[in-house]
């Protein structure tokens, strides 16, 4: 069992930094498949090494430019506040309502990220009354991420690319946002968290490795419609699979 989560969860993991995401979205569904308990273990596990994910990625595109820190600081503050919220609400909820809800938050991300293939790849971080609405979609975001056991960068990355964020930019900031929001909702679960330290080590070694090899992927090879199809995919697969 500990082979299998190390072997998918890397792969994941090595993606979803190339996206500027923690991949608690696949790193949640493969836990639970892997027979280890969702409030307990799958959500919270999930969620922290989203964080690491996230925080390794954000040092690569910090080096690389591409992080737009004041202009998404108020999107990472709401997020750090409300993202224990969303996991103190996730204990008063059942199950099959919190997989229900998984599988909505997947699909619309999945289809709003297809919408922005066929729009032009701006040129710069936008500026403007747009920044406000991000910082609540943001803590939305978070929230919504808390509940499910995520960071919110379902939601963060497309929101991003809304705002007219180059996708470079948008998956560096999303990184820096999650990187917020998933250690503050770890921390919400810290009192229901009853993973085994061993598994626990060993998984935070394998995503701290595999997001440093896919953000340097991102960063100096991958091309944005790559990156936008490949997240689209990935999503509507997960989807499917949870709904089957």
């Amino acid at each position: 069992m500990m082979v299998w989560a190390v072997v998918l969860i890397f792969t994941v993991s090595i993606l979803f930094a190339m996206l500027g995401m923690g991949g608690g979205m696949l790193h949640v569904p493969i836990l639970m498949w892997l027979g280890f308990d969702l409030k307990t273990v799958a959500q919270p596990v999930g969620i922290l090494l989203n964080g690491l994910t996230s925080l390794v990625a954000l040092i690569t595109y910090w080096r690389h430019g591409l992080v737009d820190w004041k202009g998404s600081l108020p999107m990472a503050v709401t997020a750090l506040v409300l993202a224990p919220v969303g996991g103190w609400v996730a204990h008063r909820l059942s199950e099959h309502v919190l997989l229900v809800l998984f599988v909505i938050v997947i699909g619309f991300a999945a289809l709003r990220t297809l919408q922005t293939l066929s729009q032009p790849e701006p040129d710069a971080v936008p500026a403007g009354s747009r920044r406000i609405w991000a910082s609540l979609g943001a803590g939305v975001a978070a929230f919504a991420g808390g509940m499910l056991g995520l960071g919110g960068g379902t939601f963060i990355s497309p929101l991003l690319l809304w705002m007219g964020y180059p996708t470079k930019q948008a998956v560096a900031t999303t990184a820096y946002i999650v990187t917020f929001s998933s250690f503050s909702g770890f921390l919400g679960r810290v009192g229901y968290f009853h993973a085994p330290w061993t598994l626990t080590v060993v998984l935070s070694l394998t995503v701290i490795a595999a997001a440093w090899l896919g953000s340097r992927l991102m960063a100096t090879w991958a091309k944005p419609r790559w990156i936008k199809t490949a997240y689209a995919i990935l999503l509507l697969g997960v989807g499917l699979k949870l709904v089957v």
